[in-house]
């Protein structure tokens, strides 16, 4: 029977939604924060059973690790106030990022010209991020700035994506990866700065969707111009 769901996107996304829904909520009510590591890791788990399950037979080991890497580093970041954890969390979403950034990397030349604005938005707003949360970082300096051009990283290989792979397999991958961004920048300005509305509600629901969008895209992935002549950047 839970096979089925899995098998049904339509009636993943709603256990999807419904275990992330219990985990924000388990996050805004449980007096004691341990409840969590009860509530948090399904968000993941069952995301990795989906993937494994629409891969079509398909290894992709880069996918599995990048969620690993986002389970570990989501067990870490329960305990953010915790210096050594925050330290780990950093870590493994960073390698998290690096393999996705990897999975949607590709060998299709494309158009410099069209990834320069689209860069440079992204830049500035990475530097926004970064001065806002700059006198308090610390000893974290490097490690933040490291996890931040890593997620302009994967969000560039997102955004080259469109034209090689089909339109909705780029559109879930490419909101999927802003959720993401953005989902760290509320989380970078809550742990290093100040306390803003709504943020466990916005940090969490943005996160898990992230990755669902993520997973969604990976799983209806299909490439559209194998056949066709490889582009010259300077075309």
């Amino acid at each position: 029977m839970i096979l089925n769901v899995f098998r049904n996107p339509k009636r993943f996304v709603v256990l999807f939604l419904l275990i992330l829904l219990i985990d924000i909520l388990v996050k805004l009510y449980a007096s004691i924060s341990l409840y969590r590591f009860f509530s948090k890791p399904f968000v993941l788990i069952l995301l990795f059973v989906y993937y494994r399950m629409h891969n079509n037979g398909r290894t992709y080991g880069s996918v599995e690790l990048g969620l690993i890497c986002f389970f570990l580093g989501d067990l870490f970041i329960i305990s953010h106030k915790n210096v050594t954890c925050l330290g780990l969390s950093i870590i493994f979403f960073s390698l998290g990022k690096v393999c996705f950034g990897l999975r949607f990397s590709h060998k299709t030349d494309f158009n410099v010209s069209r990834l320069i604005p689209f860069s440079l938005v992204m830049f500035v707003y990475t530097v926004f991020l970064v001065s806002q949360v700059f006198e308090n970082l610390k000893d974290f300096f490097v490690p933040a700035l490291i996890s931040f051009f890593l997620s302009l990283l994967m969000f560039q290989f997102a955004f080259l994506r469109k034209g090689v792979f089909n339109k909705k397999s780029y559109l879930y991958i490419f909101y999927g990866v802003m959720m993401f961004i953005f989902s760290e920048g509320i989380m970078a300005i809550k742990t290093f700065k100040m306390e803003l509305p709504f943020q466990d509600v916005l940090i969490m629901l943005l996160y898990g969707l992230s990755v669902y969008f993520i997973i969604e895209g990976l799983n209806n992935e299909r490439e559209i111009n194998a056949s066709l002549p490889v582009l010259n950047p300077k075309d």
